[in-house]
């Protein structure tokens, strides 16, 4: 099958938006929330909310790994490289990060810390073979999906005596902040009401759907985990309207030619070897989560950047005019943010939600539809 032509078909995707319109009953308004910042960018990018009617409303979550990371974090990570002269590298989107004191790490660089762009673990790895003399730091950040690479690279940084490797872990793990999310809800404590969600692609096939069992069971709200093709979304959202119609509430799988059931064993194996989970972890919008966040374990404690250049840990709230926060909990769009496409733009964003193409600001500034209301 090729999935670019059979999932990106127009004319069966107009069908299956029929389909929504038909079965959505005209006097009750549904609320879906797509947890995943993947699928954020395809809604953008497809024009997907243009085909749903006015009464199915998507509404944006948290899934976005550097949208979610608070300043806190990327300071830390500044700090490591400025005060304690490592190698520090990371991915990409990482270095446009706004920091404290107007900062970023690509900014930093320009002060004399020693950032690295790489595309992989694997990159980081082999940067620290050939600098033996100097540490290096591995800013690890992602949720379920980017968290067995990392896994790998300590595993392979303890074989090889590797040891002036390390990571400033913030990987941060998806059912903690699904529960952020609903239990702020629940409790109307600044969240957002949704009827249903669409679970992440990418991290399902590592973690499974089983993983999200508890929303149903414990919140009585339906899950359905989707690709990231257009008529991916469109039949999950399709699912979730019969869901509700029905009084049903299950987790169902729209993404069977990935995702199963118990996800990839070996993976999870690998990751409960290197990792714990932390007590509290700081998101930016939810606040402190916790069992949200992993560590590592006390046996790869020669690994954990924060022990070997410890670096204090502070909260910093964002920048008084951007409405990130508010946005990754779904109580704001992009659009409410008065900032968004005037001063705050790709080429300088002021908050993270601009920066990755998985951010809702980036996403609706790229495919055009920030001006419309």
């Amino acid at each position: 099958m090729n999935y670019l032509d059979e999932f990106r078909d127009g004319a069966l995707a107009r069908r299956i938006a029929e389909a929504i319109a038909a079965e959505a009953a005209r006097e009750r308004h549904y609320r879906f929330m797509e947890f995943c910042g993947g699928h954020t960018h395809a809604l953008s990018r497809y024009g997907l909310a243009d085909l749903l009617p006015a009464n199915v409303r998507m509404i944006h979550g948290p899934g976005c790994p550097v949208c979610v990371l608070p300043i806190g974090r990327v300071d830390q990570a500044i700090r490591m490289a400025l005060e304690h002269g490592v190698t520090l590298c990371a991915y990409g989107d990482c270095l446009r990060v706004p920091a404290s004191n107007g900062l970023s790490l690509l900014k930093a660089r320009g002060q004399g810390a020693d950032v690295r762009m790489v595309y992989s673990t694997q990159d980081a790895l082999a940067l620290a073979r050939r600098q033996p003399e100097k540490p290096l730091v591995f800013f690890a950040i992602g949720f379920e999906t980017t968290t067995p690479p990392t896994a790998v690279a300590i595993a392979q940084a303890a074989a090889e005596g590797l040891d002036n490797f390390s990571v400033l872990c913030c990987h941060v793990l998806t059912p903690a902040a699904i529960v952020g999310i609903l239990e702020s809800s629940e409790a109307g404590a600044g969240g957002v009401a949704v009827d249903g969600m669409v679970g992440p692609a990418h991290v399902s096939t590592v973690i499974g759907s089983a993983p999200y069992e508890f929303v149903p069971d414990r919140y009585q709200k339906p899950v359905v985990i989707a690709g990231f093709e257009p008529l991916d979304m469109l039949q999950a959202i399709l699912m979730l309207v019969r869901q509700v119609n029905a009084g049903r509430a299950e987790v169902e799988n729209e993404f069977t030619r990935a995702v199963s059931r118990e996800g990839n064993r070996k993976a999870q194996a690998l990751v409960e070897k290197i990792f714990a989970r932390r007590a509290e972890f700081e998101w930016r919008g939810l606040g402190s989560l916790p069992d949200s966040a992993l560590q590592l374990r006390p046996a790869y404690a020669r690994y954990d950047a924060e022990r070997r250049h410890p670096v204090p840990y502070r909260q910093v709230p964002d920048h008084k005019a951007c409405e990130c926060g508010a946005i990754l909990r779904g109580v704001k769009e992009p659009r409410d943010c008065k900032v968004f496409g005037v001063v705050c733009i790709p080429e300088n964003p002021l908050g993270s939600c601009m920066v990755s193409s998985e951010g809702a600001c980036a996403a609706q500034y790229t495919y055009g539809r920030h001006g419309a209301r």
